[in-house]
C-alpha cells in the first residue's frame, strides 16, 4: 500500500509539476517572442529548431512504411547514431536507457554485456516483438531477443513504439515493438574508425566502409568490444563482500550491406549481420532470506560460459510501380541462423551439462505502400516466416545428449492499413490482420484504429486502439525436459492497447507529448507445477491470469538558449494482476514491470558537433514477485556526457557513468558495476 501511494502521489507530482512548467514557459515564450521581435534590428533570433527536430524525425514502425514523428497517431520515440555516439552508448540494450515508454535496464547486471530485458506497458520481455530493419527476428524458442548482441556502430536509429504492433507486424507485439535500423550507404565514399577504453578492461574497436561506385552502394564494418568487469561489490543482504569474477565479454561483429540500382525505379538490397559472442557467467549471490525466494537459489559460478553465434540476413527489392512516385512495391526473403551455447560447469561432474539451441528461421515479407490520392494511403501486403528450433542437453558425466525439442512453427498473415486525411487538421487510420499459424490455436486477427486531430497549429490530440497477440513459443509447447513439459494445447496470449494523448508545443523554444494508457493481457502463459509428478513430469505450462496495466508516458523536450537544450520524460506503469490461478496474486503489482521511471538531461550542442551533457535516470522501487512479498530498492543515477570535435575528421568522445557511484541491484543478488568511465577517439575520411 506504501508503494502504491508512493507511485500515486509521484505521478500526480509530476503531473502538476508539468503543467505549471507548461503554464510558465508558455509565458516565458510570449515574453521572449516579444522581446526578440523589438530587437530583431539590433541581433539575430535564436535558432529554435529542437520542435522541428523532433516531429520531422523518420520512423518506420507505426506505418510499415517511411514517415515522421508528426505524422503517426502513436507515440513513437527515437534515438539516432549521432546520440548514441555522444551518450557512449556501446549496445542496442543501452540506447534505451533515457528513452519514454520502456524500462530497459538489464535484469542482471550494467555490464556491457549484461542481458537484455524490456518492460513496456506491463509487458515482459517476451512480449515485446524486436524487429531488424522492419522484420521480425524474436526468438522462437524461448522468447525475446538478447538487444546486448547489438553494438551499435552499424546503428542509424532505434526506435520504441509502446502499445503494440499485431495489426503491422503479428505476435510477440503485445506491449510495444522496437525496431532497429541499420545504416545505409554514403554517396561519397567514407571510412570511419573509432577506439574506445574504459573502466575494467573496456577495449572496443570499429571500422566502417561506405561509399557508391556507379549503381553499387555498400557498407561493411567490424566492431570488436572487450571487457574483463572484474568490480568490487557488496550485498548487504546476504553480509557478502568481493570482486566480481567470470564476467568478460569478447564480441566480433561483422556487417555488409550491398545495395544495387536496377534502373532508376528499381534497387536491390542484401544485408548480413554476424553477431558472434562469448562471456562468462558469473551468477548471484545467494540471498538466504526469505527462504525460497527470488534470489535464495543463486549462486557463484566461476566456470560458466555462454556462446551466441548469429547470422542475419536478408535480401529486399524496391520497385515504383507506375510512372509516378505514390506506389512502392518491397518483396523481401530473410534467413537468420540464433546458435547458443551454455556451458554449466559448476558443482560435480554429474551435475555440469552443456545447453545447445539452435534456432533457423526462413521468411517472406511482401508490402505495397499505395497512395491512392492526394490524401488517402493504403499499405497491405502478406507475410510469412517458418522457424525450426532444435535444444538439447549435454551431461558431460554421462556424456549423454538429450532432446529436449525439435519443432517447427509455420506463420502467414495477410494485413492491411488504410489512412485518410479528411482535412489538414484531422487525419484517421483503420488497420486489420489475420494471422494463420501451424499452431492449432495459433490464429488470430488484430484490428487497429487511430486518430489525430489537430486543435490548433500548437495543439494536436491523438488516440488509438490495437488487439495483438503472442503465440506460444517452442518450448512452451513441445519442451520434453522432465521439469517443463510442453503443452501443445496452448492458445495465444491476447491484448488490447488503448492510448489517448496530447501533443503541445510551447511557443517556439519545447514540445510537451503526454500520454495515457490502459494495457490488458489475458491468457497469459504460466509455469504450473504438477504436484505429484505425471508420468515423472513435475511442471509444464497453462493459459491462466489477467493483466491490466494503466499509466503515463510524458516527454518534455525544450530549448532554453542557443544551443543549450533540456529533457524531462516520465513513465508511470500500474501493472495489476486482475485474475491468477493463485489468489494471493490477485490485485497485486505484476514483478518487475511497474517500476516508475524519470530521466532528466540537459546539454549543450552545437552545429559544429560539440556536446556536454548531464544525464539522469531514476527507477523507484519495484516487488520482485507477484505477491508482493519481495521488493528491490529504487536508484538514481547521474551521467556526465561530452563529444569534442578535435578536427574535421578527428572526435574525441568520453563518459562518466553512475557520477556518485550509486550501488544498486537489478535482480536479487546481482549487483551493478558502480562508476564508471569511457574515453573513445574517432576519425572520419
Amino acid at each position: 500500500m506504501r508503494n502504491q501511494l508512493i507511485a500515486r502521489w509521484g505521478t500526480q507530482l509530476i503531473v502538476s509539476s508539468v503543467t505549471i512548467a507548461v503554464g510558465m514557459l508558455w509565458e516565458n515564450s510570449r515574453i521572449i517572442a516579444t522581446e526578440t521581435a523589438q530587437a530583431e534590428e539590433k541581433e539575430p533570433d535564436i535558432e529554435l529548431t529542437v520542435i522541428d527536430k523532433l516531429l520531422n524525425e523518420p520512423v518506420f514502425s507505426p506505418f510499415r512504411r517511411e514517415g515522421t514523428v508528426k505524422d503517426s497517431t502513436r507515440p513513437v520515440y527515437v534515438i539516432t547514431g549521432e546520440e548514441m555516439e555522444a551518450q557512449g552508448v556501446r549496445t542496442v540494450r543501452e540506447a534505451l536507457r533515457f528513452l519514454p515508454g520502456i524500462l530497459g535496464d538489464g535484469t542482471v547486471g550494467t555490464e556491457v554485456n549484461a542481458l537484455s530485458g524490456q518492460f513496456i506497458r506491463g509487458s515482459n520481455t517476451g512480449q515485446v516483438l524486436i524487429l531488424l530493419d522492419g522484420r521480425p527476428i524474436n526468438n522462437l524458442g524461448g522468447g525475446g531477443f538478447d538487444l546486448s548482441e547489438f553494438t551499435t556502430n552499424n546503428i542509424e536509429r532505434v526506435e520504441v513504439l509502446p502499445g503494440g504492433g499485431s495489426t503491422l507486424y503479428g505476435s510477440d507485439a503485445i506491449g510495444g515493438v522496437i525496431n532497429i535500423v541499420t545504416r545505409r550507404p554514403t554517396e561519397q565514399i567514407t571510412t570511419e574508425t573509432k577506439v574506445n577504453f574504459g573502466s575494467y578492461g573496456l577495449n572496443q574497436q570499429s571500422i566502417q566502409n561506405s561509399g557508391k561506385s556507379g549503381d553499387i552502394s555498400w557498407v561493411v564494418g567490424y566492431n570488436r568490444t572487450q571487457a574483463q568487469n572484474n568490480y568490487r561489490f557488496t550485498i548487504p543482504e546476504a553480509n557478502f563482500e568481493g570482486t566480481r569474477t567470470n564476467n568478460d565479454a569478447l564480441y566480433n561483429n561483422f556487417n555488409v550491406k550491398l545495395e544495387a540500382n536496377l534502373g532508376k525505379r528499381n534497387t536491390l538490397t542484401l544485408s548480413t549481420l554476424y553477431l558472434g559472442k562469448e562471456q562468462g557467467v558469473p551468477g548471484g549471490v545467494p540471498i538466504p532470506f526469505p527462504q525460497f525466494g527470488q534470489g535464495f537459489f543463486n549462486s557463484l559460478t566461476e566456470n560458466n560460459r555462454k556462446y551466441t553465434d548469429q547470422v542475419l540476413t536478408d535480401l529486399t527489392w524496391n520497385s515504383k510501380l507506375g510512372s509516378g512516385d505514390d506506389s512502392l512495391l518491397t518483396a523481401r526473403v530473410y534467413a537468420d541462423f540464433l546458435n547458443t551455447r551454455f556451458d554449466n560447469r559448476s558443482g560435480a561432474i554429474t551435475s555440469q551439462n552443456r545447453f545447445d539451441t539452435k534456432q533457423d528461421s526462413y521468411g517472406i515479407q511482401v508490402t505495397h505502400n499505395w497512395n491512392v490520392a492526394k490524401n488517402k494511403t493504403l499499405v497491405y501486403g502478406f507475410d510469412y516466416r517458418n522457424t525450426n528450433v532444435r535444444n538439447t542437453t549435454f551431461n558431460y558425466g554421462t556424456s549423454i545428449t538429450r532432446e529436449n525439442y525439435d519443432d517447427a512453427i509455420g506463420q502467414g498473415a495477410i494485413f492491411g492499413r488504410y489512412e485518410i486525411n479528411f482535412s489538414p487538421s484531422f487525419s484517421m487510420n483503420l488497420g486489420v490482420r489475420q494471422d494463420f499459424s501451424s499452431l492449432v490455436n495459433g490464429s488470430f486477427t488484430s484490428p487497429s484504429v487511430g486518430a489525430k486531430f489537430a486543435v490548433s497549429d500548437a495543439t494536436t490530440i491523438r488516440a488509438n486502439y490495437i488487439r495483438n497477440f503472442r503465440a506460444p513459443t517452442i518450448a512452451n509447447l513441445f519442451n520434453n525436459n522432465p521439469t517443463n513439459i510442453g503443452n501443445p494445447d496452448l492458445k495465444p496470449e491476447q491484448g488490447d492497447s488503448f492510448d489517448v494523448g496530447i501533443d503541445q508545443k510551447l511557443g517556439n523554444i519545447g514540445l510537451l507529448r503526454l500520454t495515457f494508457f490502459s494495457n490488458r493481457v489475458s491468457d497469459t502463459i504460466a509455469f504450473k507445477r504438477l504436484t505429484p509428478p505425471v508420468n515423472g513430469n513435475t511442471g509444464t505450462w497453462e493459459n491462466i491470469g489477467l493483466v491490466q496495466t494503466t499509466g503515463i508516458e510524458a516527454s518534455l523536450n525544450l530549448q532554453l538558449a542557443r544551443n543549450v537544450y533540456a529533457f524531462v520524460n516520465y513513465t508511470a506503469n500500474d501493472p495489476r494482476i486482475l485474475a491468477s490461478a493463485n489468489p494471493a496474486e490477485v490485485d497485486k503489482e505484476l514483478r518487475f514491470a511497474g517500476a516508475d521511471k524519470l530521466n532528466l538531461g540537459v546539454s549543450y550542442e552545437n552545429p559544429q558537433g560539440w556536446y556536454f551533457g548531464v544525464l539522469m535516470n531514476s527507477l523507484n522501487g519495484y516487488p520482485t514477485n507477484n505477491i508482493n512479498t519481495e521488493f528491490l530498492s529504487g536508484y538514481t543515477t547521474f551521467d556526465l556526457k561530452m563529444r569534442v570535435p578535435i578536427s574535421d575528421s578527428l572526435v574525441l568522445t568520453g563518459s562518466l557513468d553512475n557520477l556518485f557511484d550509486q550501488r544498486y541491484q537489478l535482480f536479487p543478488g546481482f549487483p551493478d558495476g558502480g562508476r564508471v568511465f569511457q574515453v573513445g577517439l574517432s576519425s572520419r575520411f
